[in-house]
Formats: structure tokens, sequence, C-alpha cells
């Protein structure tokens, strides 16, 4: 009982022996060089991250994409509520060959109930362009231009929810709190204007999307990166210089403001999260000239504003032509994301407030669609003529699409997140092409199947960016807008 060594594991004992220490060692010592080496292995652990280099005094400071692309800039026009695709973009004669029947394997329920039966398209579809792109008459002024688009035809999502579907198109993930598009964009490449936003999310006339600023947000990205949300109705808060303030007053109070921050921030020169909020303020106090520029849409000539339409149709489509306007602004600012929103409401919306149309879809649909068409096509081909294209990655996009058949009312369409339409146009992407098909119906995705991840993660692409390298440490994980999925979809690269 007085021997030590039966107090002891029989491990325990293996290891008093000099041998087998001297083993364990030099086995423990080459398993770390081994992992060392695996590591630069690409193949085997995947791409070493890429984080930008920020500096937290200037976080938006223009930084080098990972390699050379033309676009610069990139404009998404996003619509919630979910388009029907087989009604615009995505033609398919066999629903009008199959109408008013009910086909095998259709399901018997889908996301808000009982399935009716086949319905053909609600406008006529004709050939445009040269290509000869059938487009419905639905989108009359986009049609003119699809000899400039780059259609994606066989887009597949993870969700048939509304605030789950916005998530994931916006930020990769169905669920809230991680950093959008436009923040990974910022957060990568920073701006080129310093007087302005460089991510501004200009929300419809109607209010926010259904899941709110988390479409726009930053996520566990610094708060930099968030979108700034204003639109033409509605300018920034709190910018205006108080009455009997005078323009000297106000310029000594920010320089007086600007000393007191630098001589708080030498006490505290590691303090990333204080530099990044006095960085702010100071973007903030050059807004004040900026934004009234820039807001200033009643100076565009005549030309413009009957071209885009803010002088005609309903009230809503004249508010969202001056957003069309004032997106074409931003991006001659040089502002590095523009997001547009076509549709609105925290709440749902069928068919009204967005393009949710479980019911009367030729009504609802052709709501829609006069407010967004004309304004739209004007805001893509303004951005050509003045050669804002070469630079600009054009994307609009929805969250998913919409059922061939009817719902059990006869008169609208379910969610349809096996099967979509997106397209871009210019810098960086083929023109008068589409990739991908739907089945006969457009209920699946048949022919190269593309999903969200692999959408995301080609946007990236375009616009310079590795997406399986740009990377943010948050909570002992690499995180990524593509999570560990995607692939770019290279058939549509110019």
């Amino acid at each position: 009982m007085n021997n030590p060594e039966e107090k002891i594991s029989f491990h325990g004992r293996r290891l008093l022996s000099r041998r087998n220490f001297l083993g364990q060692a030099g086995l423990s010592l080459g398993a770390l060089s081994l992992s060392q080496l695996l590591a630069k292995d690409e193949g085997m652990f995947g791409k070493a991250p890429i984080r930008p280099d920020i500096d937290p005094n200037n976080p938006y400071t223009p930084r080098g994409a990972h390699f050379d692309v033309p676009a610069k800039q990139v404009l998404v026009i996003y619509c919630p509520g979910a388009v029907s695709h087989v009604d615009t973009f995505d033609y398919k004669p066999a629903l009008i060959k199959m109408h008013g029947q009910k086909p095998p394997n259709i399901p018997a329920v889908t996301f808000e109930g009982p399935t009716g039966n086949i319905a053909k398209p609600f406008w006529d579809f004709k050939p445009r362009g040269q290509t000869g792109k059938m487009v419905s008459d639905l989108l009359p002024n986009l049609a003119e231009q699809v000899d400039d688009f780059c259609f994606i035809h066989s887009l597949t999502t993870q969700t048939s929810a509304h605030p789950q579907g916005e998530n994931f198109m916006n930020t990769g993930f169905t669920m809230e709190g991680f950093p959008s598009f436009g923040a990974w964009c910022t957060y990568a490449l920073g701006s080129e204007n310093e007087e302005l936003p460089a991510f501004v999310a200009i929300n419809d006339p109607r209010g926010l999307a259904r899941s709110g600023k988390n479409n726009f947000g930053n996520g566990f990205l610094p708060a930099a990166f968030q979108g700034t949300d204003f639109n033409a109705k509605n300018p920034p808060s709190n910018l205006v210089r108080p009455e009997g303030l005078s323009a000297s007053d106000d310029k000594s109070t920010v320089d007086l403001l600007q000393r007191l921050n630098a001589g708080h921030l030498e006490q505290f020169p590691g303090d990333a999260d204080l530099a990044a909020r006095i960085a702010s303020y100071e973007l903030a106090g050059k807004m004040q000239t900026s934004i009234p520029e820039i807001m200033g849409i009643e100076n565009e000539p005549g030309s413009i504003h009957k071209e885009y339409g803010t002088d005609q149709g309903s009230d809503l489509k004249r508010e969202y032509a001056k957003n069309c306007i004032l997106a074409r602004r931003l991006v001659e600012k040089g502002v590095r994301v523009v997001q547009l929103f076509n549709g609105s409401d925290p709440s749902g919306g069928n068919g009204i407030t967005n393009w949710d149309s479980h019911a009367n879809i030729a009504d609802t649909h052709a709501m829609q669609a006069e407010i967004m068409d004309q304004p739209t096509a004007a805001l893509i081909n303004d951005l050509k003529r003045r050669g804002l294209l070469d630079q600009t990655l054009v994307v609009w996009c929805t969250e998913f699409g919409r059922m061939p058949f009817l719902q059990g009312n006869g008169t609208g369409r379910d969610h349809n997140p096996d099967a979509f339409t997106c397209f871009m146009t210019g810098a960086g992407v083929k023109k008068g092409f589409s990739y991908g098909e739907s089945d006969e119906f457009g209920f699946k995705a048949a022919v190269n199947p593309t999903t969200v991840y692999d959408f995301n993660a080609t946007l990236l692409h375009l616009m310079g960016l590795d997406h399986e390298r740009l990377s943010f440490y948050h909570n002992g994980i690499e995180r990524r807008l593509t999570n560990v999925h995607g692939h770019v979809v290279k058939d549509v690269l110019a």
C-alpha cells in the first residue's frame, strides 16, 4: 500500500517509462508538424480566409478586390412578395396546353392550402429584341431591354416563407442576425465616396419589406457597414440645421467636436468601437451638405421625369419613380452598394403592398407591375446611357417564385421555392443570355439547378470577391455570406 506506483493508473505508469515517454512525444510532435503542413493545403482544409485591413478611424476607405473585375458598384432591385416567374420571364407553353387540368404529381396542398388546376399565364408572351426572348405583356418596358439581360431561370431556395426567404436571399441565412450582401461588399471594399454612406437602402414608398432592416443590416460585422435607409420622400433624419443656428456657427460646432473627438481617441488608440462611432459622426456631418444635393431630384430635367414616370400613373408609381432617380444619382456619386426595394409590408401584402398574389393575381400583379416596370426600365436605360453600366452590376431579384397552378380560391398562385427567375445586367455579365431551365410547367428547376448560395457566390465574384475567402471570425466560426456552400455560376460571366 506504501508503493507510490499502486496509486497511479496503468496509462500513468506507462508514461513513467522513458522509452514510452519519448515515443509518445515524438509522435505528438510529428502530428503537430503534419497538421501545419496540411493546413497549407487548400484541398484539405479549404482556402485561407481573406479579411480586409480596415482602419477603424476610416472604415470606408477604398480597399482592393481579391481579383480584377469591371464591376466596382452594385445596384440591387429587390421585389418582396415573390414575383410570378411563369407570368413574367419564364415562358411555359405547357401551361397553355394543360390549362384547367390537374396533371399527376401535383401536390394536394402547398404553403397556403389546397391546390387548384394548372393556369396559363395571365398575360400573353411575345418574342422580344434580337434574341427573341419570350417575355409577357405584364412588363412591356423591361421586355424591350432583354438583349442586355442575363437571366437565371433555375433558382431554388430553402424556404417558402417570406421573412425567411428575404433573409436567405439578402443575407445567405434563413435566420436573422447575419450580415446582408451589401454589408459584406462594403466590409470588403469600402467606398469611393467620402461624403455619402457606402451602402444605401432605398425603401419602398409604402415602408419596409417583410424582414425589415435585416435585409440591409450589418449582423455581426462592425456597425459601420450596415445600410443607411432613406428614400426620395424621407431623407435621413436629424441632418437639418436647427433654426436660429447659422451655417458658420454650425461649422464652428462641428470643428470643435472634431477636435474633442480626436483628443478622446488619442487617449484610447486601440478602441475600434470608439473610432467607428467617431467616423460615423463625421460622415453624418459631411452628409449635412451632400444629402440635400443628392436629394435634389426636382432639379432633374423634364425629360428625365417623363422617362421615369414621376408625372404619371398612380401616386405609388410616382414615388417609386423618384426612388429610381435617387438610385441613379447615388450610383453616379460612387456609392458602393445601392439596394432599391419595390414592395413592402412587414405583416403581409396579399398582392396589395407587395408581389404576394395569393388572390386576384390578374389585378394585384398588374398593380405592382404598373409601379415597377417603367421606372425600373428607365433606371437601367439611364445607367446605360451615362456609361455607368460599364462599372455597375445591376441585379433584379425576388425571394422565390409562384406555382404554375392556382390555389383553391381559383384566382391566385401560391409560393414556389423550387423554381424562380432573377436577372442581372451591366458590368461582368453576358448580354441576351439565359441560364438554366425549370421543368415544362415551371414547377421545379430542371436544368442547372442554382441555389441562392450559388447566386450570392456569383454576385460576390462579379464584385471581385472570393466567396470562400471573404470571412469574419464570429463566435468561433469563420462566417461567410455563403456559409459552407455555393459555386460561382461561371457560364453567366462575360
